[in-house]
């Protein structure tokens, strides 16, 4: 297995990889991860703690990408996404969203299990033309994919789909997704383990620049047991 990692200014990423004893390759710069998400012979790619402009390039190349990141509440892991603040506009892009997600959790041998965020309970309905839109697409996905996935509306109850332990939980919009996962992450404490980025030609994985040395260790885990998962 041999994954390429970015190096930044944080040196955290080098006490990661002293933890595993996978083969890895440094790019210093956002051009040399680029490549290496090109290169056939790398398995996976982690941001490390390069800037965050490498997203920029590769939506050049590949404008219809995604993120979604893989979070763990009380030994649950999920991902959530849209989690990039101009992604999933449309119905077509979450159900687009929907099927590469559940693509990679069935990878790992589990079964998805969907929930989709609206902007209101059921019965607000009428409250605002844009609560009414967000409920309206989610009832549509629904009707649309419930032959194919196990897929519910939770409607603005995010709480009951972590309790009932769905693992793809999908945000109205990009926005919102990236201010749920602030929310999770950033203020709460919740173990993130990067975001996944779907969509393009290698496995690639979003992290922060200011991660820590455990942080940078999660996303080295996910990426070497997707790899494992996807060669099975």
């Amino acid at each position: 297995m041999k994954i390429a990692i970015g190096l930044g200014k944080n040196k955290n990423v080098l006490e990661a990889i002293k933890q595993f004893s996978f083969d890895f390759e440094i790019a210093e710069t956002n051009e040399d991860l680029i490549k290496y998400i090109h290169d056939p012979t790398i398995d996976g790619v982690i941001r490390g703690s390069l800037e965050s402009s490498v997203i920029k390039e590769l939506k050049k190349e590949y404008p219809n990408l995604f993120r979604a990141s893989i979070l763990e509440i009380n030994n649950h892991k999920f991902m959530l996404t849209p989690v990039g603040i101009d992604e999933c506009d449309t119905i077509d892009e979450k159900k687009e969203i929907i099927k590469e997600c559940s693509k990679i959790i069935s990878k790992t041998g589990n079964t998805p299990k969907i929930a989709l965020i609206s902007g209101g309970r059921k019965q607000d309905k009428g409250r605002s033309p844009k609560i009414d839109k967000t409920i309206r697409e989610c009832d549509i996905i629904v009707e649309e994919l419930k032959n194919d996935y196990d897929i519910k509306h939770y409607y603005i109850l995010i709480e009951e789909a972590i309790k009932n332990q769905v693992n793809i939980i999908v945000a109205p919009d990009g926005i919102i997704g990236n201010i749920i996962f602030r929310s999770l992450v950033l203020v709460s404490g919740v173990t993130s383990y990067g975001a996944i980025t779907l969509k393009q030609p290698n496995i690639y994985i979003d992290t922060s620049r200011s991660q820590s040395v455990q942080g940078y260790v999660n996303s080295i885990k996910l990426v070497s047991t997707i790899i494992n998962s996807l060669k099975k």
